[in-house]
């Protein structure tokens, strides 16, 4: 990773492309400490302690939530809006062409990506202002809509901010956003665990603890996200005029994890919905009851999280990988799986192989999401450090190596042949 990112600083080319994404991810951050008129952020920090679904966007927006800056929505909505599109794709056959005519088409579906992001960040930003309107200073429409239109352009100039990272940067752009303002967290989360062992709350011992559990999480997170199946894949050998093609032998790769932390925003969405329903509500009768028996610490939450997560990795790798395709394509192609017919054969062998490895990705999730919870309540340490966030940050990092290394190459190839 480190001898990547050296090779890359040394072609000029990338080096600029690797500071333009620096000064992005600067003015990001910069714009994080913005904040919007009239709110009460005392309110709003005392709620994110209260909700998990709120630390969860304090953390990928890098703290700008709790401080209820411009950039307080971060870029969820355009994650939101390009699922949406994404399963809309493959509901609606002339979107499925589109998705496959070319370059204009995927043009059009990042069109409609944008549109449903702007979209969804006035509909969240209103509901959200609407939700914590006692955080509001002076409450009247005038205001509440002042700050609706200044979170959804927030977002919007987010969104531009990793268009610009995608034409000008390194790629990744959306993702780059997120993971700066994951690791943004990182160096007061040091800070706070340094406080808290100070005050007598945790000891040494367990603050090393979880820093260590930390350390192997992400550890196995890049094990678990690179690993795959390699199912051997044969060509026959067919004649075309006085040439020969086929005979080669390759591999189709299956990974072990394809849905990457999908699966835990959808659970965490739908498990969140009705306890932040509550928060908006703290002295009702029905908050009453969800803080005793849904808390977020309670076994019953984590098991139906558990359930839930397992449940969307097998639904969004049936969206995402089509085996039957895949098959088909084989087929077409001259391609075979050694002792495998061709056909639906190979389409039932490559499904049982991906249903296990979704369950075991799926459980992985799993584990992944609940570790920190658990390591949080048996050393003291209050850190909302979520494995989501682990997991976005993690993939996000290998994901940029991968394009920097793509680029050497491309590179390297296109000084060969001059």
């Amino acid at each position: 990773m480190f001898s990547t990112l050296a090779n890359a600083w040394h072609v000029k080319d990338i080096r600029n492309r690797i500071l333009f994404t620096i000064a992005m991810l600067f003015v990001f951050r910069a714009g994080s400490h913005i904040p919007v008129p009239g709110i009460n952020t005392t309110i709003i920090k005392q709620m994110i302690n209260s909700g998990q679904l709120l630390g969860f966007f304090d953390v990928i927006s890098g703290g700008a939530f709790s401080n209820f800056t411009i950039f307080a929505l971060s870029i969820t909505p355009y994650v939101t809006s390009s699922i949406i599109i994404q399963l809309l794709t493959i509901a609606i056959p002339s979107w499925e062409e589109m998705a496959k005519s070319g370059e204009d088409g995927r043009k059009k579906l990042s069109q409609y990506t944008r549109y449903g992001t702007i979209i969804l960040a006035f509909v969240q930003a209103i509901s959200m202002t609407f939700g914590l309107r006692r955080a509001v200073t002076e409450v009247n429409t005038f205001n509440l809509l002042i700050i609706a239109f200044t979170l959804t352009a927030g977002t919007a100039f987010l969104m531009w901010l990793g268009e610009q990272i995608n034409e000008k940067g390194i790629g990744n752009g959306i993702s780059m956003i997120i993971f700066a303002g994951i690791v943004s967290r990182v160096p007061g989360m040091f800070v706070t665990t340094y406080q808290y062992v100070k005050a007598g709350t945790t000891s040494i011992i367990g603050a090393i603890a979880y820093w260590f559990v930390i350390l192997v999480m992400i550890a196995a997170i890049v094990y678990v996200s690179e690993g795959q199946r390699r199912i051997p894949i044969q060509y026959a050998r067919r004649q075309v005029g006085r040439r020969m093609y086929g005979g080669q032998s390759t591999h189709l790769p299956l990974m072990v994890n394809p849905t990457g932390m999908v699966p835990i925003i959808f659970a965490v969405s739908i498990l969140q919905f009705p306890l932040q329903i509550a928060a908006f509500f703290p002295n009702s009768g029905y908050a009453h009851f969800m803080t005793t028996w849904f808390n977020t610490g309670g076994v019953l939450y984590n098991v139906l999280d558990v359930l839930l997560i397992i449940f969307f990795t097998f639904f969004y790798s049936a969206v995402v990988f089509n085996p039957e395709d895949v098959a088909d394509n084989l087929k077409k192609y001259g391609g075979f799986i050694p002792g495998i017919r061709p056909g639906k054969p190979t389409s039932d062998y490559i499904s049982k192989i991906m249903n296990r490895l979704v369950m075991i990705g799926g459980v992985f999730l799993a584990i992944v999401t609940l570790v920190p919870t658990i390591t949080m309540k048996i050393t003291g340490l209050n850190l909302y450090f979520s494995g989501s966030a682990i997991l976005i940050a993690v993939g996000v990092a290998l994901d940029t190596v991968k394009q920097l290394e793509s680029q050497l190459v491309m590179r390297n190839y296109q000084g060969f042949l001059k």
